[in-house]
C-alpha cells in the first residue's frame, strides 16, 4: 500500500491535471489516494474534469518519478505541504490557482500573522538598495515575515537585510530544491534556513530554472503575502507580474516612487500613476495602511473633580460626547447658541483640558 503522500505527488504529475483540477478532485473525493482509486465514470462526471482528464488519471504510470522524489524528500528532510494539510499557507490556499504541493526546507511559519513580499529589479540602483535596507531595518520590531524570490538585486538585498535585522525570511524559487539558482546564492539559501527562514518551491527536486517557471513562482510570492512591495522595476519587469498577481488576489500592493528619468523606477511610477499600487515612502506608512500600527493610547489626564461648567459649556460638551469628533458648524447648529457663545465655550473647555481642537475645524473630548 502506498502512502497518501505518494498519491499527492503523483497527482501533480498527471497530464492535463493542473492546480485548479487538483482542488476539484480532492474536494470531491476527500484525498489524493481516492482520486486514483475512483472509477472512470465517477471522474468523468465531475465538472472541470471530463473524459480526457479522467483517462489521464486512470492511465497514469509514471510512478517511478514519485518514488525518486520520495527518496529525495526523505534524504534531505524536505517538508511537503499538500492542499489539505494544516500547515499549508492559508493565504495561498485562498488563491484559485494555489499549488497542489509545496516543497519546503525551513522552519518559518508560512501562516505568520504578518507577511510581506519585497520584490524588484535584478539591476537595482543605490537608491533601491538603500530604501530596501532602511525599510526592513524599520520593520525589525514588527514581527514581519519577509518573502522574496532569492534572485539578484532587490530580492537578495531584502533577504540579507532581513537576516541582519533578525527577521525570518523565505525565498521562493522557480526550480527544484536539489540546486539553488542563481548558484551564487547557495550560501544565502543556507543562511535563510539556518536563521529560521526557509526555501520554498512547488517543483520536483530536479526541475531546472526554466524561464516559464518564474511567473509561476511569482504567484506564490504574491499569494503568500498580505502585501507586495515593489522597490524598483522596469515597466515590463518580473516584479510587475508579481504586483499584478497580488492585485488579482485582492492583496495590497505598494510601490516606491522614483525619478521619472530612472528606468529602474519606471514600473513603480506606472503602478502609482494608474492606481495599481499605494505610493510608499517608509515603513511607518506601510504599517499605517496595513492596520498594523499599534495605537499608543496616552493615559488620559485625570480631570479635576467638580469642575464648574457654565450652561453653554455643558451644552457644547454634551454634543461632543455623542461622537468621536464634531465639526464646528455642527456644534453651532446643534447647540442653538450663537457662534460667539460657542467659540467662548470651546475656548474655556480647551483651557481646562476637556476638549481638543483638530485639523479641519473638528473638536473632540480629550
Amino acid at each position: 500500500m502506498h502512502s497518501e503522500l505518494f498519491y499527492q505527488l503523483a497527482l501533480t504529475l498527471v497530464p492535463n491535471i493542473g492546480d485548479v483540477q487538483s482542488k476539484i478532485l480532492v474536494q470531491h473525493f476527500g484525498d489524493a489516494a481516492s482520486v486514483f482509486k475512483a472509477k472512470t465514470t465517477a471522474l468523468e462526471k465531475l465538472e472541470g474534469i471530463g473524459g480526457i482528464r479522467a483517462k489521464a488519471i486512470k492511465h497514469f504510470n509514471d510512478f517511478h518519478l514519485v518514488e525518486t522524489e520520495l527518496k529525495f524528500i526523505e534524504k534531505y528532510k524536505i517538508r511537503t505541504l499538500f492542499l489539505t494539510d494544516e500547515a499549508y499557507p492559508k493565504r495561498l490556499l485562498n488563491c484559485y490557482d494555489s499549488p497542489t504541493v509545496l516543497f519546503y526546507k525551513g522552519t518559518a511559519d508560512l501562516n505568520a500573522s504578518r507577511i510581506i513580499a519585497v520584490v524588484g529589479t535584478r539591476s537595482n540602483t543605490d537608491y533601491g538598495k538603500a530604501f530596501t535596507e532602511k525599510l526592513i531595518e524599520d520593520l525589525a520590531d514588527e514581527n514581519v515575515l519577509i518573502i522574496s524570490g532569492l534572485a539578484f538585486g532587490v530580492d537578495a538585498i531584502a533577504h540579507k537585510a532581513a537576516l541582519k535585522n533578525d527577521l525570518p525570511t523565505v525565498g521562493v524559487v522557480g526550480h527544484g530544491l536539489s540546486k539553488i539558482y542563481p548558484s551564487q546564492h547557495a550560501e544565502l539559501a543556507k543562511e535563510l534556513i539556518a536563521a529560521g527562514g526557509g526555501i520554498l518551491s512547488e517543483f520536483f527536486h530536479d526541475t531546472k530554472p526554466d524561464k516559464h517557471n518564474f511567473p509561476l513562482r511569482n504567484r506564490i510570492v504574491a499569494g503568500l503575502s498580505d502585501a507586495t512591495i515593489v522597490v524598483e522595476s522596469s515597466v515590463k519587469g518580473g516584479s510587475m507580474i508579481t504586483a499584478k498577481l497580488a492585485d488579482g488576489y485582492n492583496r495590497d500592493v505598494f510601490a516606491v516612487p522614483g525619478r521619472t528619468t530612472d528606468k529602474a523606477s519606471a514600473g513603480c511610477n506606472h503602478l502609482i500613476k494608474y492606481n495599481k499600487a499605494v505610493l510608499l515612502t517608509d515603513a511607518d506608512e506601510l504599517l499605517e495602511v496595513m492596520g498594523w500600527k499599534e495605537k499608543k493610547t496616552k493615559p488620559k489626564k485625570q480631570r479635576e473633580l467638580f469642575i464648574e461648567l457654565s450652561p453653554e459649556e455643558q451644552n457644547v460638551l454634551q454634543l461632543l460626547q455623542q461622537k468621536e469628533a464634531v465639526h464646528i458648524d455642527e456644534i453651532n447648529t446643534g447647540s442653538g447658541l450663537s457662534s460667539s457663545a460657542v467659540a467662548a465655550a470651546i475656548l474655556n473647555l480647551e483651557l481646562q483640558g476637556i476638549v481638543q481642537g483638530m485639523p479641519g475645524k473638528m473638536y473632540r473630548v480629550v
